[in-house]
């Protein structure tokens, strides 16, 4: 594997890293909706999973771009 593969691999590695982390934030974040007793939080907290999700997805995009796909 030459310089500029192993470059686009470790850009991979990290973008994986990124939506497993965007993953975990959208579970804390339906969990903090599903425990609060306020509809305005629940509503609030339902909206960022839905663009933390989002972003998820482009990331996921992104890595099969790259991937070639």
């Amino acid at each position: 594997m030459g310089r500029s593969e192993d470059g686009d691999q470790a850009l991979r590695d990290r973008l994986r890293d990124c939506s497993e982390a965007l993953g975990d934030r959208a579970i804390e974040l339906l969990r903090e909706a599903m425990q609060t007793k306020d509809p305005d939080a629940r509503a609030g907290f339902a909206a960022l999973e839905k663009r933390v999700t989002r972003a998820r997805r482009a990331v996921e995009k992104a890595i099969g771009l790259l991937d070639g796909d």
